[in-house]
């Protein structure tokens, strides 16, 4: 079983930065896309950014030039920090990772999410 552990989230002042951490484990065994994707009271779930295995980045426009999504591989684990922080990136960050596993016994292509990390920017 695969599990995607969250860390980082908390609350900062507008202008501020956090860091959110997420590492990958269990029998996952290629890991192929990772990134973040939030949600925010009454809204639906929207991409962040993401990054390949071959380290090509993908970023929201809305956080573009303040946020920075990164990887290692090492450690099965993706990062994002932010900065510039602004009331309105306000949400619950889910890390998603996509790659080769084992699902019950069978190897298979794999999309996990994590539990969630609540993510407040308020003065």
């Amino acid at each position: 079983q695969v599990q995607l552990v969250e860390s980082g989230g908390g609350l900062v002042q507008p202008g501020g930065s956090l860091r959110l951490s997420c590492a990958a484990s269990g029998s996952i065994f290629s890991i192929n896309a990772m990134g973040w994707y939030r949600q925010a009271p009454g809204k639906q779930r929207e991409l962040v950014a993401a990054i390949t295995s071959g380290v090509s980045t993908n970023y929201a426009d809305s956080v573009k030039g303040r946020f920075t999504i990164s990887r290692d591989n090492a450690k099965n684990t993706v990062y994002l920090q932010m900065n510039s922080l602004k009331p309105e990136d306000t949400a619950v960050y889910y890390c998603n990772v996509e790659g080769w596993g084992d699902y019950l016994g069978s190897y298979r292509y794999l999309e996990i999410w994590g539990q969630g990390t609540l993510v407040t920017v308020s003065s």
